[in-house]
């Protein structure tokens, strides 16, 4: 399939002062080191980690929040990283986000229907305004909210309503790509199954893709057709999600799924899922990242950061003991 957004050896490090009086000294935080992934048109890509992977500082890449240290992303073939300022603002209207507090994202003194238009506001000002309320009311019986509530204000809603209202506001330039930052992590629990059901159907109605940026493995699964797992700012695994979820390949992964919580717990006592605690990303292991807190670790995996290795048709672990099994040192 072709790849709307294409990312090849994407880096970002950030300078952190590590003090000094005379002279300034820093120490460079690897946020993410070397990240390729492809997603494309009409798929739902996922990211998943712990805090501290990465997952939301791709978002800011994508989202043109931040520069690249290094490395291509590529939208619809296009490298954004060289975009002037009149192309960054076509490539805004065909890449919006939905942000995961959906009640600091809205504006508390703005009403709904000046939320859900200002990007059209701004975008396409020569819409007469008529048009643009007409399109406001659309949106609005899109997402499920009825057109009592165009004159009222954030604080009059529910956190579901809110994050309804995020959802038709991302899509009112109708974008190609939709960047989902925890989409439903900040909603109760019998809601998120009702947002995640409405962002299916407006994926299948309007094919869109969408990029979904999260820590809940078992929400992945439910929306995802491709997912990758990140560590301190690394692929782990990636691959189709329900060829991960069955075959889980990377000893971290394995971790992340077993810490999912069970609708019926086990009577046994389970032993911890993942051991050791994430190392100083300014200061991160030499060789695999993850060896310091990996069961499985071989001689030399403190010293060899392993590539991607394709272990299935759509399924890549960057895991030494893949490499090994393939004859190489």
């Amino acid at each position: 399939m072709e790849a709307l957004l294409d990312i090849q050896g994407l880096t970002k490090h950030f300078p952190i002062p590590a003090g000094g009086i005379l002279r300034k000294k820093y120490n460079m935080l690897k946020a993410v080191d070397g990240v390729s992934f492809s997603v494309p048109k009409g798929t739902c890509f996922g990211i998943a980690g712990e805090s501290g992977s990465g997952k939301t500082t791709i978002n800011k890449l994508v989202l043109l929040e931040e520069k690249p240290t290094a490395g291509t992303i590529l939208f619809d073939g296009k490298n954004i990283t060289t975009f002037t300022r009149q192309e960054i603002m076509q490539y805004r209207r065909r890449v919006q986000p939905v942000f995961q507090d959906a009640s600091s994202s809205l504006d508390p003194n703005m009403r709904i229907i000046d939320i859900v238009s200002e990007p059209m506001d701004i975008q396409q000002k020569t819409i007469a305004r008529k048009v643009i309320r007409s399109k406001v009311q659309e949106l609005l019986h899109l997402v499920g909210i009825g057109p009592e509530s165009l004159r009222k204000y954030p604080h009059e809603l529910s956190g579901g309503q809110k994050q309804r209202i995020a959802i038709a506001r991302a899509l009112s330039l109708d974008p190609s790509l939709v960047i989902l930052d925890e989409p439903v992590s900040a909603l109760d629990v019998s809601i998120r199954a009702q947002i995640l059901n409405l962002l299916a159907d407006i994926q299948e109605e309007r094919q869109l893709t969408y990029l979904v940026i999260a820590h809940d493995l078992a929400m992945l699964r439910q929306v995802t057709t491709q997912i990758a797992v990140m560590y301190l700012g690394k692929i782990m695994e990636v691959g189709e999600t329900e060829e991960v979820f069955a075959n889980p390949s990377h000893p971290y992964t394995k971790g992340l799924l077993q810490a999912v919580p069970r609708p019926i717990p086990r009577r046994d006592k389970e032993r911890p899922a993942l051991y050791g605690e994430i190392p100083n990303p300014l200061d991160p292991p030499m060789g695999c990242r993850f060896a310091p807190r990996c069961e499985e670790r071989l001689p030399g995996c403190d010293e060899f950061d392993p590539p991607l290795t394709r272990i299935a048709p759509e399924h890549l672990v960057a895991c030494r003991k893949f490499l090994i099994d393939d004859g190489t040192p």
